[in-house]
């Protein structure tokens, strides 16, 4: 992971990806996630959410990308990706919070889920608690949706406002509402019959 992030929401994360993911989270934004998204297409569910309402594709270099995509997975759905891309989102901020680590561990990759698996050890070890919800549903931009080599890869930017609840061991608690713009980069292997993307990077991005 290239990116460093400072602490906003959350205790202090030993591990890089999770240092750069929460300072991500303590990221005051400019837009509201609640705005309307822009026009766009967007990759494969994440574990087959329904299909998202459809649109134009505004961006032509994006449309390409997508088409390159399809002609490699003609199952590729890029208005379903997105909305599986929420759900993610959402699940993987929340489960990180409660040290879930199986409810992680089918949306990350292995590199990833080792650096979350870190973070919660370490927070554990601390006598630390968190939480976390969103106080609205994410907005999520698509990116980038191409191939690589024997990979899908998918960009989507999201924003969100996310209430973040601290406990340290013998603390009071400490709750915030963050505004939060990163940007997920998912994966997975082309030719293979998992419809599955995981979680396999975190950057901050600009509003």
């Amino acid at each position: 992971m290239p990116v460093t992030f400072q602490i906003v929401i959350f205790a202090v994360i030993a591990a890089v990806l999770l240092f750069q993911l929460y300072n991500v989270l303590g990221k005051k934004v400019g837009r509201q996630p609640e705005d309307n998204p822009k026009p766009i297409a967007v990759p494969a569910a994440l574990g087959g959410a329904a299909e998202a309402p459809k649109g134009p594709v505004a961006d032509p270099a994006l449309t390409a990308a997508i088409a390159g995509l399809k002609a490699r997975d003609p199952n590729f759905d890029p208005h379903r990706f997105l909305e599986g891309a929420r759900q993610a989102y959402e699940t993987i901020v929340g489960a990180y919070a409660k040290g879930d680590r199986e409810a992680l561990r089918p949306l990350l990759t292995d590199k990833v889920m080792g650096s979350f698996e870190a973070g919660i050890a370490a927070r554990e070890a601390r006598g630390d608690a968190e939480s976390a919800e969103l106080v609205h549903a994410p907005r999520a931009d698509l990116e980038l949706a191409t191939a690589e080599g024997d990979r899908a890869l998918a960009k989507v930017r999201f924003l969100a406002e996310v209430r973040g609840s601290l406990t340290p061991s013998g603390g009071e608690t400490v709750t915030e509402e963050r505004r939060t713009a990163e940007i997920w980069t998912f994966e997975r292997r082309l030719g293979t019959s998992d419809p599955n993307w995981a979680l396999a990077r975190v950057e901050p991005a600009t509003a």
